[in-house]
């Protein structure tokens, strides 16, 4: 009889009921509960409780029967209540400074009690919200379904994100983003699902609230730099609250700003508020000179005027506000607060981790001054070595204009773009498999040594020095890969498989050449002798990016964490965790490419080149005013990725006798039997693979599978595009297979 007592409790069980999907979200928000959390008690994966929230699948059992008993819990402790809208309360006197966080609205969820609210307290009630005046006036009523300007409902704020902890300086976090309804209401959505109202009118009155009582911003990343301004990101409809147009004119694009005279830039000019040299375009600072040593700046961000570069944002723009602001927001937290386009924020957080000053002691008055600080850029701009200087610097005005430097006068260090045919052998195989560095330049950039802050220094026929930082004139066309030595042994090699670590398109170079200091390290690693005939040499020297590559390596991890896929996981179990990794959590998906734009852009912005019609070789251009215009920094960096890769390739090449077939940047495609990674990389029982090359996780310097094509599609490709003796490279098409541009650009 227990048994059948049994199989009818398994059966009501089985169809335990469940609250709607949009209500399990607002319970679980409303006891300030994460996904993760959830997950873990349920014995479920993340997306799994996300699917049941979104109502695109439903829970079945043993799960289901915990899952209706939490939710039973849940839904005693916070009722679901529809507040009338004549049932507000009265106009509260404000008691802070700060504007009242309040319950969302149905369509909004109460995301706002993750960041405000006690676990084990009820929502509050809607308090009343501060003018910039100081006059409070009622908050709006809480409304079942409040009507939306775009079409289609407001989506939950949600509350997946770490929120500040309250009482701090910055407790509402580094940001908004700025939506208005039908009403012309403006709402505020910042980080771990806070939803805050807005009672500003006009813009100028929004930067006053914002300094004022927005509690917005983020610490500083280092105790002698400055703490980051607050972030408003505004929507379609919050640009037509605040007169700002929706999208930006041709001639607008054009200039990248507003034309002087519009009537927003006089509301702020009579406000006494400032604007910098880009003036009101798609990333804005407004400010007033500091008082009392204390900065008065906001920033905005208005992705419908492109602020979010597609190439590094996704369809960012496109999230409603709330999704916007928890992608955004983890990007501050984890990288930092963005201050324009990701190559602008990497290059920014360089100086953020390592301030340019210090205060110094106290003078005779007793008084601190501002100070250079050791390991920094300084705060002065540099002139680069002649031969670290991009075409058109000032300091080859002298040169002929239309004189082409060749490889004895320009350093020219960049990433791989090589390619080879066939092997007959490699014909025979049926696979061709690519594998990609995880950020590959940050990688690079972790334990560099490079100059600092002052100039260069020309010598003549120096001895070389691997722990000098500079740019060398010297001979390695004598270094021949078909003896090299590998690790403490000399190994016979086939050196025509392989590309040369010495120039970006894997060409043996032909004579004397300009080469960063890691290149000519490289060299001798090999066992070859090397005599510079010049130099430009750093003696001031430190690893200036370790700070910035731990900032970022951190970032890129947790956000993989976040998409399921973590360290130290053993080679099959990686690659089972990185399919369909994606598609775990879109949003999260979109900081991870942010991240990696943030690395890859923030070294490219090192020798940011001139732009605009304007300019002619010879003049100077604003980039050349940064201390961070710094060409032989990127080139350092450079040259270590592209020597880590030939590393790799050449430990693999001695262990396995397997080649690469084409490299472009980080990516490089072998030959193999079968179509998996680990039909490339050897391995053992414990995960261990070849010392010193290729190895799979997640960590940066590693790799991952970048895609798998068939012996014959290369043969296919190759004999498509390759033309006038030029190889087509295969590392540019072997990830999705699709051939859509000649060979040599994307």
């Amino acid at each position: 009889m227990s048994e059948l007592f049994d199989a009818v409790d398994a059966l009501v069980a089985s169809r335990s009921p469940l609250p709607p999907p949009e209500e399990r979200k607002r319970l679980r928000q409303a006891h300030a509960l994460t996904l993760d959390e959830v997950a873990a008690a349920l014995d479920v994966r993340r997306a799994t409780v996300s699917g049941w929230e979104s109502g695109r699948t439903e829970p079945r059992p043993p799960e289901r029967e915990a899952y209706a008993r939490l939710l039973k819990q849940l839904a005693q402790l916070y009722p679901a209540t529809d507040t009338p809208q004549d049932d507000v309360s009265a106009p509260q006197q404000s008691t802070g400074p700060a504007p009242a966080a309040r319950p969302a609205t149905a369509g909004e969820t109460s995301g706002a009690s993750a960041a405000t609210t006690p676990r084990t307290a009820p929502p509050p009630r809607p308090e009343a919200v501060h003018s910039p005046a100081g006059a409070s006036r009622p908050a709006r009523a809480v409304r079942p379904s409040p009507p939306a300007r775009r079409p289609g409902a407001r989506k939950a704020a949600p509350a997946r994100t770490p929120a500040p902890a309250p009482g701090e300086a910055y407790a509402h976090g580094p940001l908004l983003v700025l939506d208005a309804d039908a009403d012309r209401n403006v709402t505020g959505y910042g980080v771990g699902g806070l939803v805050l109202d807005v009672p500003a009118k006009s813009l100028p009155a929004l930067v006053e609230w914002t300094l004022a009582e927005a509690r917005l911003g983020a610490e500083r990343l280092h105790g002698c730099g400055k703490d980051a301004d607050p972030l408003l990101v505004l929507t379609e409809a919050a640009c037509e609250r605040y007169g700002l147009p929706v999208e930006l004119s041709a001639s607008e694009r054009l200039a990248g700003r507003l034309p002087e005279g519009h009537k927003v830039l006089k509301q702020l000019q009579r406000a006494n508020w400032q604007l910098t040299r880009r003036g009101l375009g798609p990333w804005a600072r407004i400010y007033r000179p500091a008082q009392g040593g204390r900065r008065q700046c906001v920033q905005l961000c208005i992705p419908s005027w492109h602020a979010l570069d597609d190439r590094a944002w996704g369809h960012a723009a496109q999230l409603e506000p709330a999704e916007l602001a928890r992608v955004l927001g983890v990007y501050a937290m984890r990288v930092m607060t963005p201050v324009g386009s990701t190559a602008v924020t990497g290059l920014e957080l360089m100086t953020a981790l390592n301030p340019p000053t210090r205060a110094s002691e106290p003078d005779a008055t007793g008084r601190r001054h501002a100070e250079h600080r050791p390991g920094s850029l300084g705060t002065e701009p540099m002139d680069p070595a002649p031969c670290e200087a991009t075409d058109g610097h000032p300091v080859l005005a002298d040169l002929p204009r239309f004189h082409v430097r060749g490889p004895a006068e320009k350093l020219f260090e960049e990433a791989y773009d090589w390619a080879r045919d066939l092997t007959d052998a490699e014909c025979m195989r049926r696979y061709l498999v690519g594998l990609d560095v995880n950020l590959a330049f940050g990688a690079a950039a972790n334990g560099a040594v490079v100059g600092l802050s002052s100039p260069p220094v020309h010598v003549t026929s120096p001895p070389f020095d691997p722990a000098l930082p500079g740019s060398w004139l010297v001979d390695l066309s004598h270094v021949d890969l078909s003896r090299v030595r590998v690790g403490k042994q000399w190994r016979e090699l086939d050196g025509a498989l392989l590309p040369s670590p010495f120039t970006p398109t894997g060409e043996r170079p032909a004579g004397p050449a300009w080469y960063a200091t890691p290149t000519v390290a490289y060299a001798v690693e090999l066992g070859y002798d090397v005599a510079p005939l010049q130099a430009w040499v750093r003696p001031e020297a430190g690893r200036f990016l370790d700070g910035w590559y731990k900032r970022l390596r951190d970032a890129y991890v947790a956000t993989m964490a976040d998409l399921g896929v973590a360290e130290k996981l053993a080679p099959r179990e990686f690659l089972k965790a990185m399919e369909g990794y994606r598609q775990r959590d879109p949003e999260m998906a979109i900081v991870l490419d942010a991240v990696k734009m943030t690395v890859k852009g923030g070294i490219g912005k090192l020798q940011e080149k001139a732009r605009g019609g304007g300019w002619k070789p010879g003049q100077s251009w604003p980039a050349l005013a940064r201390p961070t215009w710094r060409p032989d920094i990127r080139a350092t960096v450079i040259s270590r990725a592209r020597i880590n890769m030939h590393r790799k390739m050449l430990h693999l090449a001695a262990a396995t006798g397997r080649y690469p077939v084409a490299v472009l940047s980080d990516c490089a495609v072998y030959a193999a039997d079968g179509p998996s990674p680990l039909d490339v990389l050897p391995h053992d029982a414990d995960g261990r693979t070849v010392p010193g090359s290729f190895r799979l996780g997640v960590s940066p310097g590693m790799v991952k599978h970048e895609g798998t094509q068939s012996v014959l599609w290369g043969a296919d490709v190759l004999e498509q595009l390759g033309q006038d003796g030029k190889v087509a490279n295969l590392a540019r098409y072997i990830k999705t297979g699709e051939v859509t541009a000649k060979d040599g650009g994307e």
